[in-house]
C-alpha cells in the first residue's frame, strides 16, 4: 500500500476508547474555561457600572437626589430588611407582589396554552374568534388595569387579573404558533396508522408544540411580574408596586431602586427554576453551544 493510501486509511480510522476520553476531558475543561470566562466578564461589567455610578454620585457628575447612589441603595435595602417598610416587613411586600404573579401567572399560561391549541387546531374557530383577539390584544395594559381596580377594588383580584391578561396573550401567540408549525408529515402519518384526532393531539401536536411553549414561560412570566408591580401602583394595599409609588411619592431614588432590585432578584430566581424545568422536559433536544 502507498503512502498516501496509509496515510488516508490512518485518517479515516476510529479513535481508541483512550483518545475518546481525552478529547472528552479537552472539551470539558474549555467548556469550563468559557464558562469561568464569563462569570468573570458578568462580575467585571457589574463592578465597572456600579463604581461608575458610585463615583459620579460621590465627585458630582451624577445628581444623587435624582439617581442616587449603590451605597444609598445598600443602606435603604439593609433598613427594610432590618426595620422593616411603612407598609410592613419587606419579606410580606415581596410574598403579596409573588402571591399575585404566581396566580396571574398560572391562569394565563393556563389559559393561553389551552387557546392556543384549540384554536391551532380548529381552523374556523381561529377565524372566528382572530378578530377578537387582536382587538383585546391592541388594548393598552394600563388602561385594562385602571378598569380593573375600579372593578375588582384594591385588592388581590384587580392586580390578578392584570397579570393575567399580561401573561395570556403571550403564551396564547407561541402555543398557536407552536402548533401550526407542528410536522406536517408526521401528522399525516398518525392519521394514516389510524390515530384519532385526540391521538394526534395530544401524541404529536402537543409534543411538537412544546419548545414554543416553555419559550414563552420565561418572558410571561416578567409579564405577570410587570402586571403584579403596575396593578399595585395603581392601586393597593401592600405589594412591591405600592413600596415603589410611596418611595416615588416621597422622592426617595434610592427607595426605588432598591424595590427594582427585589424585582430583578425575584425574577431571576424563578427564571432560573423555569430554566432548570425546561431542560428536564426537553432532554431530547440537543445542547447548545
Amino acid at each position: 500500500m502507498s503512502n498516501i493510501e496509509a496515510a488516508g486509511s490512518s485518517r479515516h480510522a476510529p479513535l481508541s476508547a483512550e483518545a475518546l476520553a481525552r478529547e472528552e476531558a479537552a472539551a470539558r475543561r474549555r467548556l469550563r474555561a468559557r464558562h469561568t470566562l464569563v462569570i468573570g466578564l458578568r462580575v467585571l461589567f457589574l463592578v465597572a457600572i456600579l463604581g461608575g455610578w458610585e463615583i459620579g454620585a460621590r465627585r458630582g457628575w451624577i445628581d444623587p437626589f435624582f439617581y442616587s447612589q449603590p451605597s444609598a441603595i445598600y443602606a435603604q435595602l439593609a433598613t427594610w430588611i432590618k426595620e422593616g417598610t411603612a407598609q410592613g416587613p419587606l419579606w410580606l411586600q415581596v410574598w403579596v407582589t409573588m402571591e399575585e404573579t404566581l396566580i396571574g401567572f398560572f391562569i394565563g399560561a393556563v389559559g393561553g396554552v389551552v387557546c392556543g391549541i384549540v384554536l391551532g387546531r380548529n381552523r374556523l374557530l381561529a377565524d372566528v374568534f382572530s378578530l377578537y383577539i387582536k382587538i383585546a390584544n391592541s388594548i393598552p395594559r394600563v388602561v385594562l388595569g385602571s378598569i380593573f381596580v375600579i372593578a375588582l377594588g384594591l385588592g388581590m383580584a384587580s392586580k390578578v387579573a392584570l397579570a393575567v391578561v399580561m401573561v395570556f396573550f403571550v403564551v396564547f401567540g407561541n402555543a398557536f404558533q407552536g402548533v401550526r408549525e407542528a410536522d406536517r408529515y408526521m401528522i399525516a402519518n398518525a392519521r394514516i396508522l389510524g390515530a384519532s384526532q385526540r391521538q394526534i393531539t395530544t401524541s404529536v401536536v402537543i409534543p411538537s408544540a412544546m419548545s414554543w411553549i416553555l419559550a414563552s414561560l420565561h418572558v410571561s412570566f416578567g409579564f405577570a411580574l410587570v402586571g403584579a408591580v403596575v396593578g399595585e401602583f395603581l392601586g393597593a394595599k401592600q405589594g412591591l408596586g405600592l413600596l415603589i409609588s410611596a418611595a416615588q411619592g416621597t422622592f426617595n431614588a434610592s427607595g426605588v431602586f432598591a424595590a427594582m432590585i427585589v424585582l430583578a432578584v425575584v425574577a431571576l430566581a424563578v427564571d432560573f427554576i423555569l430554566t432548570t424545568t425546561e431542560h428536564r422536559m426537553l432532554k431530547w433536544r440537543p445542547q447548545q453551544f
